[in-house]
């Protein structure tokens, strides 16, 4: 999709509560599309490289064709799978993704990470460790990349809020927050990616429904666990 020859829409200017009612149930790609062409600059998704992360990127980079392409801002904890940092190489190569990685600040393995915090912090201390490997390099990187309105992969019927998980919302920074695939369910995603042929992590063929940290995925987590693992932060 190349870029709109309207007026990009200023995010601080739009009127949310009637954007959502015209996106409540709207397909994602529509969603999506309205996103492109109004937000040609300074849109980003966030992206753990799950199934549902992985069908916005999809129908952003197949489907829609973005030009310039849509950042895909990945967190790098020091603690995922090598499974999920080789799916991430050939998902780049595949979509030819504008990935941006964005690490723990301060250190570069899950070794020196042990040394400078103590070993196992997601036990000693879940908040902290939280903060450092997820919170603070999501907020560098969305301020970094120039972020107006940033979007994630998070769904109704695995959000604390349920159906009140709006489309649109802001974030703590006055970000504009999306969620494409709110109105959606996890068969819906599936489906979708069989309909498309669409390459997917390895891990969710071995049991695991949502894949994060090592140390914090079981291969069957149960809803409150999902939620709790794979919300960013607000």
């Amino acid at each position: 999709m190349t870029p709109s020859t309207l007026q990009p829409i200023s995010p601080s200017r739009l009127d949310l509560e009637q954007l959502n009612r015209k996106f409540n149930k709207a397909y994602p790609k529509e969603i999506l599309s309205w996103c492109a062409i109004n937000l040609p600059t300074g849109l980003v998704q966030t992206s753990t490289f799950n199934i549902d992360d992985l069908v916005i990127t999809d129908l952003l980079y197949r489907e829609l064709k973005c030009r310039p392409p849509v950042p895909v801002l990945f967190l790098d904890t020091l603690h995922h799978f090598s499974e999920t940092l080789e799916f991430i190489a050939y998902a780049q190569k595949v979509y030819g993704l504008d990935l941006r990685v964005y690490k723990v600040r301060g250190v570069k393995t899950r070794k020196a990470f042990s040394t400078k915090y103590g070993k196992e912090l997601w036990t000693v201390n879940f908040g902290k460790f939280h903060e450092i490997t997820q919170i603070e390099p999501l907020q560098r990187g969305l301020k970094e990349l120039q972020t107006v309105a940033w979007m994630t992969g998070q769904r109704r019927d695995r959000d604390a809020r349920g159906s009140f998980l709006p489309v649109f919302e802001w974030d703590d920074q006055h970000r504009l927050k999306i969620h494409p695939l709110a109105n959606w369910s996890r068969t819906e995603s599936w489906a979708y990616a069989y309909e498309h042929d669409m390459i997917y992590h390895p891990l969710h063929d071995r049991g695991y429904p949502n894949i994060g940290d090592e140390p914090l995925t079981d291969p069957v987590v149960v809803e409150e666990a999902e939620q709790a693992q794979c919300q960013l932060p607000r």
